[in-house]
């Protein structure tokens, strides 16, 4: 069975250190703060002026004032604390987070990456992916394994070459799917682990590049 997109997050959550100051993309990135263990101290940053992100609220915490770069309202943690765009990018641009978690819709097993447009589609921007992808050492893609169509099939997400414009080359360094975890590495993907159920021989079928 793949796994659900709670499962998802929970297993990128695994990714955390504590001390790590670590950025969420918009998607299911956001998932993740649900599930950072409470054993460690982790800072989650949002580019739009955050840093401090806690779960997802209950109705009753709901404040409309909170709100990640995903427009989503969340919660702060003790400590928490909130400022302007320009001090979130120089934090990102100065090399002070740890890790990035971000959505996408292509990857490569060299580790480039496309997710900010897809042409002909309505798009707000960029946002903060480029920087993002150029300015953390480490960059995990949280995504699912393949893009279901309406007709019942699917189109490859990891690709030997990304098709769709691209937001950093080289810059993955680990990929979470419903289907399995992978690493870019000089010889191509590595599989980590895999989700429960899920064979090698639907997981390379699903996957547009020789699996490790």
């Amino acid at each position: 069975m793949p796994w659900t997109h709670d499962e998802m997050a929970a297993r990128a959550a695994q990714e955390l250190q504590d001390g790590f100051y670590v950025n969420l993309g918009i998607g299911l990135p956001t998932l993740v703060a649900n599930f950072v263990s409470p054993d460690i101290e982790v800072w989650l940053q949002s580019e739009n002026g955050m840093l401090g992100i806690g779960p997802f609220p209950t109705e009753d915490e709901v404040d409309p004032d909170l709100i990640n770069a995903g427009k989503q309202t969340v919660t702060t943690i003790p400590g928490s604390s909130i400022f302007g765009s320009h001090e979130s990018f120089a934090m990102i641009r100065g090399g002070k987070i740890n890790l990035s978690i971000l959505g996408s819709m292509q990857v490569t097993d060299k580790g480039d990456i496309a997710n900010w447009m897809i042409p002909g589609k309505m798009v707000k921007g960029m946002g903060g992916a480029m920087d993002l992808v150029a300015g953390v050492s480490r960059v995990l893609v949280l995504m699912e394994h393949v893009a279901r169509r309406k007709d019942g099939g699917f189109d490859l997400k990891i690709l030997p070459k990304c098709t769709l414009p691209l937001t950093g080359i080289g810059v993955v360094n680990r990929i979470i799917t419903d289907l399995a975890v992978m690493d870019v590495t000089p010889e191509g993907l590595k599989v980590v682990e895999m989700a429960p159920g899920v064979t090698r021989e639907e997981l390379q079928s699903k996957t547009g590049v020789p699996l490790h």
